[in-house]
């Protein structure tokens, strides 16, 4: 089967082999968050790798809307990886042919403990099928051309033996074809309870392979994520909530830090200028109170909570 290249694909592989004793620093995929102007500004301040947020399959390959809702990007806007969340080999794949020509990857999402999504089958439902995962790979390898990105972001299972579970399934999608993994830390119950991340299992699971892995879980700062690679020894570090917090946590200039410096939210307001009607008001505020709000007082931040789209101006 063609496939249109709108541009270029990057060699993920290449990018963790590159990396040699050192970490890819990633942006993970998040609901609503991590569209393509938060990637720009995380692009500004080290992170090598970004990912969409987690898109449905279902909706994006049989709705014109919601593609235009829920995916763009641009020319800067690379490496990239899409996520999404699918309970079948078929809607995956057709997710993965219809995004092609604008990313570097596909990843299944197998890590949202979102109720939710494990009540459809999604995120963490996946791991209770573990051999439908395989599947899921296993079809996508097939489709799409072997220099291509195909991963998966999972957690710990859970359960008896959760730990020889989590690493037989690592290693039966290693020999399906993904070019990494990625680990979130806890079990689907643990959710994000900081004091459950179990450090020791993602080694574990690290040494299991011979794929590239990316860990994620409490990683605050740039210090955390140093920490998170000595330990585990992985490949990739990613965080999440942490870069709502602070955009620059994977820029070295700021080891300890866990707020936003000043020149961070320029940055933002800059993006936010530029991108205009692209940017939703509610996005643009949103990003802005994670990031501001641990600066202001109380009385002030009550206030800035209360700005909407009509304010915009006098912000950006």
């Amino acid at each position: 089967m063609h496939l249109p290249q709108q541009r270029p694909h990057h060699d993920i592989a290449a990018l963790f082999a590159e990396a040699q004793s050192d970490f890819v620093r990633v942006s993970a995929p998040m609901v609503r968050y991590s569209k393509l102007e938060f990637r720009r500004l995380v692009r500004l301040n080290g992170v090598q790798l970004a990912f969409t947020p987690m898109m449905i399959s279902d909706s994006i390959n049989n709705s014109e809307k919601a593609r235009q809702n829920e995916f763009s990007t641009g020319a800067d806007d690379q490496p990239l990886i899409a996520q999404f969340a699918a309970k079948d080999p078929t809607e995956f794949v057709t997710s993965a042919q219809l995004i092609y020509p604008y990313v570097d990857g596909i990843d299944l999402n197998c890590g949202c403990p979102q109720s939710w999504a494990m009540a459809k089958g999604y995120g963490c439902g996946m791991l209770r099928q573990p051999e439908l995962v395989h599947q899921v790979v296993q079809e996508v390898r097939r489709t799409l051309p072997g220099d291509f990105s195909v991963s998966v972001k999972m957690r710990l299972l859970g359960g008896e033996e959760s730990l020889q579970r989590t690493i037989d399934l690592a290693r039966q999608l290693e020999h399906a074809g993904v070019t990494f993994l990625t680990l979130h830390g806890r079990t689907p119950a643990q959710k994000h309870s900081k004091d459950t991340l179990d450090i020791p299992a993602m080694s574990q699971v690290r040494q299991s392979l011979q794929i590239p892995l990316i860990v994620n879980g409490n990683v605050e700062s740039y210090r955390d994520a140093c920490d998170m690679h000595e330990q585990t020894g992985a490949a990739g570090v990613m965080a999440a909530r942490g870069l709502l917090a602070n955009p620059a946590l994977f820029n070295s200039s700021y080891p300890e830090g866990k707020t936003t410096p000043l020149s961070c939210v320029q940055q933002w307001l800059d993006i936010a200028s530029a991108a205009r009607d692209n940017l939703l008001f509610q996005c643009f505020h949103h990003h802005l109170t994670f990031m501001y709000s641990a600066h202001m007082k109380r009385d002030l931040r009550v206030q800035f909570n209360s700005l909407g789209p009509k304010n915009r101006s006098s912000t950006s």
